[in-house]
């Protein structure tokens, strides 16, 4: 396999190769260096290189491969921020797959912020959504923002939020993430995709994860569009402690960071659901992940 590879001396692209089975966590990698890592090469030839070691990375994004049940696959490494694309409508909004991104980031504190696009085409309707989503978000820590690739609107904001840094842009297929990065960068040129009409579903046009320098400073990571996320090397806990407001109110569950917010008694987190102070819908898309996970690993138990 090669890999495309920013020398540091001068800026120079070179392909390099790999030798070698890497892991993480003990789990197999379908892509063993991620783009954004870090790496020491050996020259061979003037255009071509050897990867012989992988620096130690700051932090990651890693979903499980969606080809093997068993791997893992790195989306970035050494990131400063991630920001997800989503759009209410034009494909209808998921909103489960928010809580399963940040499933992916929580665990290295990255930073994320949420941008819904295609705010062009939201009614009255779409817009009440729009601010109920901002609202729980914005409540727990999370940026959030509206745009619109084909309006221009919410873009300069974007640029101010990518200058100087390494950010990692992902987002579900059709929801116009390179329209977006078209409007913000231009000379990129990314090819865009029609949402079809039978499925309401978006094809991909980004097909592998690419760094893109900005002009105004930083680097972007765009990355193919995500069609679904899961995870197998999380367990309950891992879950319980990626909801950030969860795991903060869990210092006051009588069975503290080993409470599973479900029917224990004592739990701060239900009594605060209870109470109106937390939202239902994360609290749903929680429960939902954990008997993922739980199915997933009783699969595992069964198989071994």
């Amino acid at each position: 396999m090669w890999y495309n590879v920013r020398l540091e001396s001068d800026e120079r692209v070179i392909q390099c190769r790999i030798v070698g089975k890497f892991r993480l966590d003990d789990v197999p990698l379908t892509n063993p260096v991620a783009v954004g890592d870090q790496v020491e090469i050996m020259p061979e030839g003037e255009d071509r290189g050897l990867i012989k070691k992988i620096l130690p990375r700051r932090n990651y994004v890693a979903r499980q491969s969606p080809r093997s049940l068993h791997d893992l696959h790195l989306l970035a490494a050494n990131v400063d921020q991630a920001v997800i694309v989503v759009t209410v409508i034009n494909p209808t909004l998921k909103p489960g797959f928010i809580d399963r991104f940040l499933l992916m980031t929580e665990k290295h504190e990255i930073p994320v912020t949420i941008v819904f696009n295609k705010g062009d085409l939201y009614d009255d309707e779409a817009l009440q959504t729009y601010v109920y989503m901002r609202s729980v978000y914005k409540k727990i820590g999370y940026g959030v923002m509206l745009c619109s690739a084909l309006e221009n609107k919410g873009t300069d904001d974007l640029k101010t939020l990518l200058q100087g840094k390494t950010t990692l842009m992902s987002g579900q297929s059709g929801v116009g993430k390179s329209s977006l990065i078209n409007a913000i960068q231009p000379q990129l040129d990314l090819r865009t995709g029609e949402i079809s009409d039978y499925s309401g579903k978006g094809q991909h046009t980004t097909t592998f994860a690419e760094m893109h320098p900005l002009d105004f400073g930083g680097y972007l990571i765009d990355t193919p569009g995500i069609k679904s996320l899961s995870f197998n090397t999380m367990d309950k806990h891992n879950v319980a402690h990626s909801f950030r407001e969860f795991f903060k109110l869990s210092e006051a569950c009588k069975f503290g960071g080993a409470c599973l917010h479900r029917n224990e008694p004592g739990c701060a987190v239900r009594s605060a659901l209870d109470a109106g102070e937390i939202s239902p819908l994360r609290y749903n898309n929680y429960l939902s992940l954990l008997e993922e996970v739980e199915a997933q690993n009783y699969w595992e138990r069964k198989k071994f």
